[in-house]
């Protein structure tokens, strides 16, 4: 009587045990995650809407069917069957009653992850399995985009590190190699005077050319490395291109890699930013020679640069390699979208080159190519725009140009450098331009010698970086007690990537020359300085 009146309890409010059992069926029924359940050979004897939808078999067609057959992948159905006939015989489950991740397969042939719980229903006449599945699809695609991000963010923290290293190291290699550019030139000059032939001028040209291409070079790694706003301008794109591929020719080279240059005879000045344009042909040339790496024969990279309709100019970059297979040539610009394996490349290089192309209001796409690989075009604007006034005229260094009367008389000018080479070479540069030059090796010493010649200065030409008193603090001193003197100031800098140099010469509005660089610029930029009022 008492277990009576307890199962009665049990089914309570429900009432009967066949309103009971009509409940649970519309509880597995509205259930979100799929229900499958078989019988002990492994048939299915129903299954909820949920796993309809999942794997696309109506209850009709999976009724008495092999679950394995149905859902289970054929790399896992051996295994599968193997457990199921383990259990039959043994009765010792081992996957009953926990949760398991693995395979499962769809009508259509899709392969995804599920977790699988499985539990065993005893009923009078047999037994019957349960299997409670959940999709895993998009669990995992979230876990896999957090771990892009994360790699992402791992791989912006490690390029803020490199920059503030290679900020150190760019002005350390910029210092011995203006020294190099210069005394090659003036050693050149000077042999030129006294042998106009012979083996002594072929060499000093031979060590000026390898000097111009090391400081293109340099130039050119901190035109992609530094962070700045962009500043549009009309440029010639072949010398630019050049510099570019100047930059990778020996792991070309190395590589096995001819590289084609095609211009056209006349082009157009462009309307863009150098440094982004290079950015984006040193990105789409490494792509190019990476897409080379696994091929057999020749292997060849065009860069052809050709003028389209309404005022553009076309840049291609096309290689022989495998080319961009249909199914993904529509997400070869998403970020983080790669085809390299792990450790090869990050798939941003193309977003970002994108990116930087719309940024100048040109465009860059994938299109045939004559080689029969991959081809990218960049397309440029020949024509200023109006937003070229919105860059202010503020922002550009001012500029003066010397009056003949001021340039057949003798100059005073400070040349200020830490770096005691530097300064001589920069002096002397400067005395064979009719400069009369001192020489400071610290700020603390340049304020001295202005302050003994107040007023005598026609140039201040000033290193950025120094250990007491750098760049930046000798000019707001001079601004303070020799304002004229701020006007008359030219910046030297091999510091291309520190971003508190780069604010200061965005304030100051001063010309600024970087190293490496030959004598001729510094003349120039000199020449350029205002004159100074003697009257006063």
């Amino acid at each position: 009587m008492d277990r009576q009146n307890r199962a009665g309890s049990r089914l309570s409010p429900l009432g009967t045990a066949e309103e009971h059992a009509a409940v649970y069926a519309a509880v597995v029924a509205s259930a979100l995650d799929p229900v499958v359940v078989v019988d002990e050979s492994g048939r299915v004897v129903t299954m909820n809407p949920a796993a309809e939808t999942t794997f696309g078999y109506t209850l009709d067609e999976a009724l008495g069917q092999s679950i394995g057959a149905l859902i289970v992948p054929e790399h896992l159905r051996e295994a599968h069957e193997a457990g199921f006939a383990r259990y039959r015989a043994t009765r010792q489950p081992r996957v009953l009653g926990q949760r398991v991740e693995l395979e499962a397969r769809s009508k259509d042939g899709r392969v995804f992850p599920v977790e699988l719980a499985i539990t065993e229903v005893n009923l009078s006449d047999r037994r019957l399995f349960t299997a409670n599945l959940r999709d895993l699809s998009a669990t995992k695609e979230s876990a896999a985009e957090i771990e892009r991000q994360r790699e992402a963010l791992h791989q912006s923290e490690k390029l803020s590190a490199l920059g503030s290293l290679l900020a150190g190291i760019a002005h350390e290699l910029n210092n011995p190699l203006s020294i190099v550019l210069g005394q090659a030139v003036m050693m050149r000059e000077d042999v030129e005077e006294l042998y106009w032939h012979g083996p002594f001028r072929e060499r000093a040209q031979k060590i000026e050319a390898a000097a111009e291409r090391c400081a293109r070079v340099m130039k050119s790694f901190l035109a992609i490395a530094r962070q700045r706003k962009a500043e549009r301008k009309m440029l010639q794109l072949a010398p630019l291109l050049d510099s570019a591929i100047d930059l990778l020719t020996y792991g070309m080279r190395a590589g096995g890699v001819t590289i084609t240059r095609d211009y056209a005879g006349t082009l157009p000045d462009v309307f863009a930013d150098s440094d982004q344009v290079q950015q984006i042909v040193v990105n789409l040339l490494v792509n190019a020679s990476q897409a080379l790496d696994h091929i057999e024969g020749d292997r060849e990279i065009l860069v052809r640069v050709t003028s389209g309709p309404d005022d553009t100019v076309r840049l291609m970059v096309a290689d022989n390699g495998p080319g961009v297979a249909k199914e993904i040539a529509a997400r070869i610009f998403d970020p983080f979208f790669t085809t390299k394996p792990e450790g090869a490349g990050t798939g941003i290089g193309l977003s970002v080159s994108r990116g930087l192309a719309q940024s100048q209001g040109g465009r860059l796409t994938l299109v045939p190519s004559p080689l029969g690989g991959a081809a990218f075009e960049l397309t440029l604007s020949t024509q200023k725009v109006a937003a070229e006034a919105a860059n202010g005229r503020g922002d550009q260094p001012i500029r003066f140009v010397t009056s003949p009367a001021a340039a057949a008389e003798k100059r005073r000018a400070l040349i200020v450098d830490d770096e005691v080479e530097i300064g001589v070479l920069v002096a002397e540069t400067l005395r064979n331009a009719n400069y009369h030059c001192d020489v400071a090796r610290s700020g603390r010493e340049a304020q001295a010698k202005i302050a003994a010649r107040a007023g005598a200065y026609d140039a201040i030409v000033c290193d950025l970086r120094m250990p007491d008193i750098d760049g930046p603090a000798l000019f707001d001193w001079m601004g303070r007690h020799h304002p004229a003197l701020t006007a008359r100031t030219l910046f030297v800098t091999g510091d291309a990537l520190g971003a508190a140099a780069g604010r200061f010469l965005a304030q100051c509005h001063r010309p600024v020359l970087e190293k490496p660089f030959a004598p001729a610029d510094i003349v120039r930029l000199v020449g350029e300085l205002p004159v100074r009022d003697t009257a006063g």
